[in-house]
């Protein structure tokens, strides 16, 4: 063959592989995308221009704002299905939330007479002892208003005369037959309505047996939390969690627990210095069912911002009714004092081992679990944002 030789598989290509006849090949590149920063994206002279595609021109923050949205709606849905199923079994959410109060409240106990007795028998005087304790303070209430029924009924048929002498002054000027048509409106409603409040009173004992049946699971749920929590929790972090994740978790429900149990004895501490200070000042007044108010005082504590005002309110028209206007407005004044000490000494000096949260965040927080789930939820809203808002910070920290 002569002239240029054919290679195999070269199908008329020369020694420098060209096609006779035919122009050099050469590749054509499609633009890269320019990362911002480099010489192209910044004009600088020699470089390459390339155009920018439609989505590269979407606003930064429209970015940002459209990648949070969707991850707090997720959130949303995960917390809305986790009240949903709360919902569903509230006597067993309630239950083991007071089954984590009383561990709060017992486990130092039974930690410190663990140095000298066996774990169990811990236990035991721990939740016996506290049970004594509390049915000995109903017991003694009970007394006390059992003790002053008949004074009691003699000083507010007087008290009611008084208010009604009062009614009858400026500014409100409530005429004898008004007040007597107000009675006898409030006696034709309790007279045609009968039979529904009979029905309510027999649905209230429906829920007084859900409420033992809740306190009942509490103090059993309680005996293991107090005797063995730790080991609980460290066979639930094992089991359930992956093991790249168990450190991060364990350090944050160390701090959830801190958290919730610095709240739980810090509100306990608080309400029972308000009730003994409203104990007080009631029999210095010389009103009338002083220890049962005070008691009142002492659970509306737990509400934070609003309990307490309703209790005390309570107190000034049983002052009324009992004492008459003068002492009513000094226990009106003692809601004011007690007010202020409560949120300027109180809870600044007592709270300060647990998470301390905006006054703003306590009152949304409260209003919010109210409209959920009522006074549970409103119980409930302070110290599950105070444990959230733990989590969160420990999730964020770095481990040394």
């Amino acid at each position: 063959m002569t002239g240029h030789q054919r290679r195999p598989g070269g199908a008329g290509r020369g020694v420098r592989g060209a096609v006779l006849g035919s122009r050099p090949a050469h590749s054509t590149r499609l633009p890269s995308r320019v990362r911002p920063g480099t010489p192209a994206a910044s004009g600088a002279p020699g470089a390459p221009a390339v155009a920018s595609g439609g989505p590269e021109r979407t606003v930064p923050w429209l970015r940002v704002g459209a990648a949070y949205a969707w991850r707090l709606i997720l959130v949303g849905i995960v917390v809305y299905g986790l009240f949903t199923i709360l919902g569903r079994f509230q006597l067993v959410a309630v239950a083991l939330f007071l089954a984590l109060v009383i561990t709060a409240i017992l486990r130092p106990v039974a930690d410190l007479l663990n140095h000298v007795l066996p774990r169990p028998l811990c236990v035991a005087l721990a939740l016996v002892g506290s049970i004594l304790v509390l049915l000995g303070l109903f017991a003694l209430v009970g007394h006390a208003v059992a003790g002053e029924s008949a004074k009691l009924a003699g000083e507010f048929r007087g008290g009611i005369h008084q208010i009604e002498q009062w009614l009858r002054r400026p500014p409100f000027r409530l005429s004898p037959g008004r007040l007597a048509e107000l009675q006898r409106q409030i006696m034709h409603y309790l007279s045609t309505h009968r039979s529904s409040l009979l029905s309510s009173a027999a649905s209230g004992l429906g829920r007084v047996v859900e409420v033992v049946t809740g306190i009942a699971l509490a103090l059993f749920s309680s005996v293991f939390f107090i005797h063995s929590g730790d080991r609980l929790w460290g066979w639930a972090r094992e089991q359930l969690l992956p093991a790249g994740a168990r450190e991060g978790w364990d350090r944050a429900g160390r701090a959830a627990w801190h958290t919730f149990a610095g709240y739980t004895r810090g509100i306990i501490i608080v309400a029972a210095t308000n009730a003994v200070l409203v104990g007080v000042a009631l029999l210095v007044l010389r009103v009338p069912l002083a220890l049962p108010l005070a008691l009142l005082e002492f659970f509306a504590a737990f509400v934070p911002l609003v309990g307490s005002p309703v209790a005390l309110a309570v107190a000034t028209v049983v002052a009324l009714a009992g004492r008459g206007p003068v002492t009513a407005a000094l226990v009106l004044a003692l809601i004011v004092v007690i007010g202020q000490l409560e949120g300027h000494v109180l809870h600044p000096l007592v709270m300060s081992w647990a998470v301390r949260l905006h006054p703003l965040v306590v009152a949304l927080s409260v209003i919010a679990g109210s409209i959920v789930a009522g006074v549970i939820g409103a119980v409930v809203a302070v110290p599950l944002i105070s444990v959230v808002w733990a989590v969160l910070r420990a999730l964020r920290a770095v481990p040394p």
